[in-house]
């Protein structure tokens, strides 16, 4: 019997068609953010200069800084800026490198897919080079203790390399002895960087930045000259009401007929105020600090002059989510109303002074009773683009302490381990049959855009770098990686250049994840 000829409706032949014109579409405006940072990774990347719209200038080359100013329309595009995102929060760097693995692995799809090979085998391929990778990297890393403080510096240094501010490694050192303050090396399984405050203030230089025990306020204190400048043994009581005359809840008009009364009216106020701040002074309190007011100001002149007279230090302007860390830091609670101002709910500290610095005054507390739970950095900078630029770094040095912190080993850098997963993966690929073994190696190949990439922004002839790097690592040379110092292929751990594994585990795992997600989409629709 003859067979009936199948036909295929143009309605079939139009929907294929739209779902690789939608998957193009998509890779290629991830790739275009990808493209747009590659530029920045490693120590000789190069830096973007973002200006926003009300005139703010931001220059840095932290991949997570800049895709989140960078202005990106195409849902699949944002993706990617939301995977930078996703890398800062679980690994704090490796942000930029994140960016780069998913273009190259795009790049990638785009060949596969070219060939007729269908996105659902890609995704299961992927799926499986990225847990051998990870296997790859587990077994090459050293396991590191938290009481190795120098490896643990070596590991900020390398994440500070890349920065405009990489030849201050006093920021590494302080990185390092800030998160091993507030944590117990012995038992620490992670570090909660928000006992870790960052002050920036103007002036001076990033060398002049220090690790305070205790906590710093970047302003000077409230009465001026009149009152008193440092307190030693400090009793320190935190308000959030306002030192003032009571109002009342609705507006009312007071008309005093009898001139000579009005007197009374007026030093009525004064008296009430007089009375709040000998009730702070009789509880003990020499150190005053003030929440800042959202409906008015929480002091008047009434109040800072009484408060001055009694030689109570004031500083007011205390933002409202500073108050948790105060309250960790110095003990002390914070008070409602004047009439529950008792001794037991003051904090305590050896010394609060106010300090001059190069551009006006800060005020400083140390010496607090039970030091190890928080700490504060003060930073400096002789502008606000060298200061904002090093608050990041130190952050992102921060985060690569927690990594180890959390994940307690250590793999070289320079390109080193990407080579190696690429090398042992495309072994594994040999393993497998058919398309996935094509896939497989696909993925393998894709992870060497990282070396390459270094050597491409170190100005080193990239393809003859790359090719010498293979070679060591067929040779067993595992740690062999770029130093775009030297502008050779070196031992890069006998250079120093070390980072978390869980940097290089989450950067592989995030951008697997954001590519598998981005070739599972056929359509995009626009909901109303």
């Amino acid at each position: 019997m003859a067979s009936v000829p199948q036909t295929v409706s143009r309605g079939d032949f139009d929907e294929k068609e739209k779902e690789k014109d939608v998957r193009t579409s998509n890779i290629v405006a991830a790739r275009a953010v990808a493209d747009a940072i590659r530029t920045s990774l490693g120590p000789k990347g190069m830096d973007k200069m973002i200006s926003s719209p009300n005139g703010e200038v931001i220059i840095s080359n932290d991949g997570a800084t800049i895709l989140k100013h960078l202005e990106v329309r195409h849902p699949a595009g944002k993706m990617l800026a939301e995977l930078a995102k996703a890398q800062d929060i679980e690994a704090g760097d490796g942000t930029t490198s994140v960016c780069v693995i998913a273009g190259a692995l795009l790049s990638a799809v785009s060949q596969l897919m070219s060939k007729g090979i269908h996105p659902s085998i890609i995704s299961e391929a992927f799926n499986l080079a990225m847990n051998k990778s990870i296997e790859v990297l587990t077994n090459m890393s050293t396991p590191i203790s938290l009481s190795d403080k120098q490896s643990l510096v070596k590991s900020a240094i390398t994440s500070l390399n890349s920065k405009v501010v990489s030849q201050y490694t006093n920021l590494a050192t302080i990185a390092v002895d800030a998160v091993l303050d507030v944590i117990n090396p012995a038992t620490a399984t992670n570090v909660n960087l928000k006992d870790i405050k960052i002050i920036k203030k103007l002036g001076g230089t990033i060398d002049e930045t220090e690790l305070v025990h205790g906590l710093v306020f970047d302003q000077h204190t409230a009465h001026g000259a009149g009152g008193p400048t440092r307190i030693q043994n400090a009793k320190i009581g935190l308000i959030q009401f306002c030192l003032s005359a009571p109002k009342t809840y609705m507006d009312n008009n007071i008309v005093v007929s009898d001139y000579t009364k009005m007197d009374k009216v007026l030093k009525e106020e004064p008296k009430l105020i007089l009375e709040m701040c000998r009730k702070i002074q009789k509880s003990g309190c020499n150190v005053l600090l003030v929440q800042k007011s959202i409906l008015r100001d929480a002091l008047n002149e009434y109040s800072l002059h009484y408060l001055a007279k009694l030689k109570i230090l004031v500083v007011k302007d205390i933002e409202r989510e500073d108050i948790e860390f105060i309250c960790n830091t110095v003990g002390c609670t914070p008070i409602a109303n004047i009439d529950s101002f008792t001794p037991e709910k003051l904090g305590k500290a050896d010394l609060v002074e106010e300090v001059g610095t190069t551009d006006g005054k800060i005020v400083k507390i140390t010496g607090i009773p039970n030091p190890g739970k928080t700490v504060t950095i003060l930073a400096r900078g002789s502008n606000k683009l060298v200061l904002d630029e090093a608050e990041r770094s130190i952050h992102d040095a921060l985060c690569v302490i927690r990594s180890l912190v959390k994940k307690k080993f250590l793999i070289a850098g320079g390109g080193a381990p990407e080579i190696e997963v690429s090398q042992q993966v495309t072994e594994f690929s040999k393993t497998l049959l058919g398309n996935q073994a094509y896939c497989v190696r696909a993925y393998a190949e894709a992870l060497e855009i990282i070396p390459y990439t270094l050597a491409e922004n170190a100005g080193l002839h990239p393809i003859s770098i790359v090719t010498e790097l293979r070679n060591k690592h067929a040779q067993g040379e595992k740690t062999a990686g770029i130093n775009v110092r030297k502008g050779a292929i070196t031992n890069i751990l006998q250079e120093n250049v070390v980072q978390p594994l869980l940097v290089s585990t989450s950067a592989l795992t995030l951008a697997t994840e954001t590519v598998i997600m981005l070739l599972k989409i056929d359509d995009i629709v626009t909901a109303r």
